[in-house]
């Protein structure tokens, strides 16, 4: 799917990007870890605290294996999902075409987003027809098709149903879970952001890299 040239990388000023909107909670634990000891491993405690949700927006650039402009905040509505991708566009002047990997949530594929793009293409809105009733935004389909069209300057990707995992910012969700969250101790939900902020920190400054995917399918006698 990433459209590359002969030196592996995508060809100048295109940007391929894969995004997830997650929420992760902010817990607590109630008492604190008994440290390991000879012949005892870290025991932890088991009932927790609960402060809240805190819903992220996370961008993947899989060409340096970088998470870049992530945000974060209470909700991921549309207008949530519109404003940071519109944000992560502004990051880069210099890039003249964006490609954008998701699943399909359906604010991935809004009224609101076909709004801007067709904005940024010069499309006339009236062209555009009717949320529910006619034209590209009569249905989530109609609206993912004008979303994924090639010659738009930002170029939407969806993932097969029930195939998130083939978006690879599942991949770094899955080393955050691993090495912050599923034994990290959150006191609050600002807490829970100041760490992600400083794991992503480091994980660019120390971990990133492309990732290079191992599966080549199911056999043919399978």
């Amino acid at each position: 799917m990433h459209d590359r040239n002969r030196t592996g990388y995508p060809p100048p000023g295109t940007s391929w990007w894969q995004a997830t909107f997650p929420g992760f909670q902010a817990l607590e634990r109630k008492h604190p870890d008994l440290p390991m000891q000879p012949g005892h491993v870290l025991r932890r405690e088991f009932e927790y605290i609960r402060h809240g949700t805190l819903s992220w927006f996370i961008n993947f650039d899989v060409v340096s294996g970088q998470v870049i402009e992530p945000s974060w905040g209470p909700t991921r509505t549309e207008e949530d999902c519109l404003a940071h991708l519109k944000h992560l566009v502004e990051s880069d002047p210099q890039a003249t075409r964006w490609h954008i990997v998701l699943d399909n949530l359906n604010t991935h594929q809004s009224e609101s987003l076909v709004l801007w793009v067709a904005e940024r293409e010069e499309i006339a809105v009236e062209t555009l027809g009717i949320k529910g009733k006619s034209g590209i935004l009569c249905s989530m389909e109609s609206r993912a098709a004008f979303l994924h069209d090639p010659a738009h300057q930002v170029v939407f990707h969806y993932t097969p149903k029930h195939a998130s995992w083939m978006n690879q910012v599942e991949i770094w969700l899955s080393i955050l879970v691993r090495k912050l969250l599923k034994r990290g101790n959150f006191r609050s939900l600002d807490d829970l952001r100041d760490q992600i902020l400083a794991f992503i920190t480091y994980y660019n400054r120390t971990m990133a890299k492309p990732i290079k995917w191992t599966y080549t399918g199911l056999s043919p006698d399978r």
